[in-house]
């Protein structure tokens, strides 16, 4: 690693970024061994200072690896492995391709669309035949209509059904076929067309069919709404698992989404200008405004203000920043305003990487696939030797018409038996189970995690805002040195109604609940972490942390003892002090749901 000496770019050791050490306001250094090198943000540095020879000798920190290579193009959700620049269908299971890259996904869906066309469709042409074969079987009812006019109908109605409704999935199967991988699709292909072209045959030349076939009168059963029933069923399924998998999509969509389309940049000598985000390259300067969603990763550079962090943390109460402090993008800010260096842009944002992992996720495999994908291997030909058992026992050992029931139950075989369930149930448990999860805030690792769940007996949870109701609120005022509980709440409201900072709300509402009003102080001052104080007349009335009081050199042994248990029990403690002298604390607490125990 050549460290940096003049002004020109140099790389940040860490994670390789350039940066420009000539910029204002300047960038993050750090001098090591008599020499000085450069960091794109406060975090970089801090690990160079923590072991600088780790990355001046292995130099900047590899990307984390990817369980697939590809970044763009389309790939399948279920065999990861199959990849195609363009839309296709998966040639091992059939389904249809999915975008490689979660920021490239759409509320658009081509095949569902396709899919659920095809449905309504054949749906309609369906429900006559099916009314028309199957009233013939209904005892009592008599055929809707009968000889040869009711076979010329089913033919008609049907044959749009199977020839372009299921369309797609003789496609599928004949491509399932070279190279060899059998899926639902090849057996759906050969029973649907078996019985159609039984029916056709039987139809316009049931003079080739042996007596075996006939039954009473010689005539040929026809199976049309068979084939156009078995249609129409997977189609219905497979409207119902895209639109899944589309809910799924929808929830990286509104992860992505938290991110906001445009960002206000400054350029020296000009006035703020909002450019879209796309159009924000690393190194800019922005700035952002109170109740503003920050538009990307970064550093602040001047002012201060309250970010809620929950998107990432899971934390409700917001987390003050001040110049140096890292921002994620997606956050919302509070009622502060502050400029920001973006460092990191597009897809190596935090927000745009959280979407990444779980759409990998999604794509992982669980241990107990890899059992399913050795039966599959087999389960195809195991099905279509079983049909062909069926029919050769039917044909031998059956009542009359021994071969028309033979072929029925041919067609039964290889259609009850169809491996959707075995080819499609855990990948799609996955990716619906890392969608939903990633919609409700809950993010997972892979697919081997989500299984080992499954044995989980106890959850240890370490964040706020899961099991509570994310809305702190004052849970005890404990005063001390003779102050009652409505002077020390008064002084604390006094002082919190004209601040910012994130648990100011929780003393305003218990004051409202109490009808306590403030009083007018002067000099009001907030330090920022710290706390606030003002003054009335010639008193000085302080609010804050434990830190703060120290500072102050005010003592507070006498509510140790009370602070401790309070901190244990999850609780923040606010301090309250007149001049020099503790005249109480506050409990702050968020309070646990009510239905956290169920």
């Amino acid at each position: 690693m050549t460290p940096h000496t003049n002004s020109d770019p140099a790389t940040d050791p860490v994670c390789g970024m350039t940066v420009d050490p000539a910029r204002t306001p300047p960038p993050q250094s750090r001098d090591h061994d008599g020499e000085r090198y450069y960091f794109c943000c406060t975090g970089c540095a801090k690990k160079f200072i923590t072991d600088p020879n780790k990355f001046l000798i292995e130099g900047p920190m590899a990307p984390p690896s990817r369980s697939v290579q590809h970044t763009t193009g389309y790939i399948c959700p279920m065999d990861p492995e199959v990849w195609s620049e363009g839309p296709d269908a998966c040639p091992i299971c059939g389904m249809a391709l999915e975008p490689t890259n979660p920021l490239e996904v759409s509320d658009e869906n081509p095949e569902f669309d396709d899919m659920r066309q095809r449905f309504w469709v054949a749906a309609i042409f369906t429900a006559p035949v099916f009314a028309i074969a199957m009233s013939e079987h209904v005892s009592g009812l008599g055929a809707i209509m009968s000889g040869e006019w009711s076979g010329w109908l089913q033919f008609i109605l049907s044959t749009p059904v199977v020839l372009w409704a299921g369309l797609p999935f003789f496609e599928r199967g004949w491509r399932s076929i070279s190279p060899w991988h059998p899926n639902m699709f090849t057996l759906i292909a050969l029973g649907v067309g078996a019985a159609y072209l039984f029916s056709l045959l039987a139809l316009f030349a049931p003079g080739m069919f042996p007596t075996g076939f006939q039954s009473e009168g010689g005539k040929i059963d026809l199976y049309f709404e068979a084939a156009a029933v078995i249609i129409t069923l997977v189609l219905l399924g497979q409207i119902m698992e895209l639109g899944a998998r589309s809910r799924t999509g929808e929830a990286l969509r509104l992860l992505l989404d938290l991110a906001p389309k445009t960002a206000r940049r400054i350029v020296e000598g000009k006035p703020d200008e909002d450019i879209p985000l796309e159009n924000i390259n690393a190194g800019a300067v922005l700035r952002v405004l109170p109740g503003e969603s920050i538009p990307t990763d970064g550093v602040i550079f001047s002012g201060a203000s309250a970010v809620d962090e929950s998107m990432v943390t899971g934390e409700p109460i917001p987390v003050e920043k001040t110049p140096g402090d890292i921002v994620v993008g997606g956050t919302l800010n509070g009622l502060g305003t502050f400029t920001m260096r973006a460092d990191a842009v597009g897809s190596y944002t935090m927000l745009a990487r959280i979407a990444t992992m779980v759409s990998e996720a999604q794509r992982s495999r669980a241990p107990i696939q890899r059992v399913a994908d050795r039966v599959a291997g087999i389960f195809v030909p195991s099905v279509a030797l079983s049909a062909l058992a069926a029919f050769l026992a039917w044909s031998l050992w059956g009542p009359s018409p021994a071969l028309a029931h033979g072929l029925i139950a041919a067609v039964s075989v290889l259609i009850i038996a169809c491996p959707c369930a075995l080819g499609l149930a855990t990948p799609m448990s996955i990716m619906v189970g890392m969608g939903r999860g990633a919609k409700a805030g809950v993010l997972i690792r892979n697919a081997a995690v989500l299984e080992r769940l499954g044995e989980a007996n106890t959850i240890v949870l370490d964040k706020t805002g899961t099991v509570t109701e994310g809305k702190p609120s004052v849970t005890d005022i404990l005063p001390q040195n003779g102050i009652s509980e409505s002077d020390l709440l008064e002084l604390a409201i006094s002082l919190e109604v004209t601040s910012e900072h994130p648990l100011a709300t929780a003393i305003i509402d218990a004051a409202a609940i109490r009808g306590t009003t403030p009083i007018a102080l002067e000099d009001f001052k907030s330090v920022t972490g710290l706390g606030v104080q003002g003054r009335k007349g010639s008193d000085i009335y302080i609010l804050g942390s434990a830190e703060f009081m120290q500072r102050k050199r005010i003592e507070t042994a006498d509510v140790e003892q009370q602070v401790t248990k309070l901190r244990s029990s999850g609780a923040t403690v606010v301090y309250c002090a007149i001049n020099n002298t503790l005249i109480g604390i506050l409990s702050i607490t968020d309070r646990v749901k009510e239905n956290a125990d169920t």
